[in-house]
């Protein structure tokens, strides 16, 4: 659907909750519909985009569950790509017409983590994230004349979306949509967590726990930073066929009693990092667990807040372990796509392998039920 203005409100489709957590199965209980909602005009710093493309994943998944409570009712969608449609006072340098990935953290650049070089820390993106309001404080979108929230400053599961030109990279237009959308999610926090957070080198071994596309392109990230064995763990066999076929050396399935086991053996006593990305309790232990003296756990699964993790406090000390979390992979949106994205050109991350399909929005609801029972990777919606 074509977006139609009158005056300064776009009208267009977007993807609502209205109400959580929703009742499993989804296609039963319809937590989503595809409405059609008003867009005000870019304020100043904003942009309105067209979506082209935006893939599903467990985040989305979470706030409809409950996991990840949010102020309702709420457009969806956080992984997307699309073109600059409209720009706001002020954003000079985008252009209509421009391709852009979206990311789901704006960043204002004169807070303590954004001088430090950590925009995905940032505190008042933080704050606009949690409120549902886009980084300015505003909220653009409008269901018959009453506010709507927006979801981390994208609602990407519509026809467009006001957003903080900050939420925003600009990309080539030789990519094509439902590849870009990646790179907005999956690959800034699979492959970051690898490259940015735990500082992998080259030669070293690495365990990935948790296969989801976050988990697989995050296995991808280790292949391309040299790791000598990449270790893939995930309770479905289908998954684990597909990390194999992606590079991983060896494959576990965490409920064998003999994983950690075989783990300690192929490397010597332990991964020199692992990585969790499955968002469980159970998950992070194993991943600890299998970390070596001297190595480096990195969590980047979003987990549910009332969730607690057991260690050995002791550990930490006598074998001077590394426990840290990850968040949107420690990235810096405008340096690591553009360098993703020429890394899949080159054939070195092929994230396209990571999409399980495409299809339009009235099906997400199905699409909800087969990510939470792990049949599809990535799946990506063309608005």
């Amino acid at each position: 659907m074509a977006a139609v203005t009158s005056g300064s409100t776009t009208r267009t489709r977007a993807t609502v909750l209205r109400n959580a957590p929703a009742t499993r199965p989804y296609a039963q209980s319809r937590p989503l519909s595809v409405e059609e909602i008003e867009l005000d005009a870019p304020g100043p710093g904003e942009v309105i985009v067209a979506i082209k493309a935006a893939g599903l994943c467990h985040s989305d998944l979470s706030v409809i569950s409950g996991d990840r409570p949010r102020s309702l009712p709420m457009a969806l969608g956080h992984e997307a790509a699309g073109i600059v449609e409209q720009l706001g006072e002020g954003v000079r340098d985008l252009e209509v017409g421009d391709h852009v990935v979206m990311v789901f953290m704006p960043s204002c650049g004169h807070c303590v983590p954004c001088a430090e070089g950590r925009p995905a820390l940032c505190e008042p993106g933080a704050a606009a994230n949690g409120a549902g309001t886009l980084l300015g404080g505003a909220i653009r979108l409008r269901s018959h004349g009453q506010p709507m929230f927006h979801h981390v400053g994208v609602s990407a599961f519509a026809g467009h979306a006001v957003v903080s030109r900050t939420s925003l990279v600009r990309i080539d237009k030789d990519i094509a949509f439902e590849h870009a959308a990646l790179f907005g999610c999956a690959v800034l926090t699979g492959v970051g967590a690898v490259v940015n957070t735990s500082g992998l080198k080259a030669g070293q071994s690495v365990a990935i726990v948790g296969l989801g596309g976050v988990g697989l392109a995050a296995l991808l990230g280790a292949r391309a930073a040299g790791a000598s064995i990449i270790v893939a763990a995930d309770l479905m066999p289908e998954k684990l066929a597909l990390a194999r076929e992606l590079g991983a050396t060896h494959t576990v399935d965490p409920r064998d009693e003999a994983a950690m086991e075989h783990i300690r053996t192929i490397t010597r006593g332990g991964v020199d990092v692992a990585v969790e990305l499955a968002g469980s309790v159970p998950a992070l232990e194993f991943a600890y667990r299998i970390t070596r003296r001297g190595g480096t756990t990195v969590t980047g699964g979003l987990a549910n807040p009332a969730s607690r993790v057991s260690i050995q406090q002791v550990s930490l000390v006598a074998e001077e372990r590394t426990l840290k979390g990850s968040y949107i992979g420690s990235c810096i949106p405008s340096r690591d796509i553009p360098r993703y994205i020429e890394m899949f050109r080159r054939g070195i991350l092929p994230v396209d392998r990571l999409m399980s399909g495409t299809g339009p929005l009235e099906g997400i609801n199905e699409t909800l039920d087969e990510l939470e029972a792990g049949r599809v990777i990535r799946y990506i919606f063309l608005p």
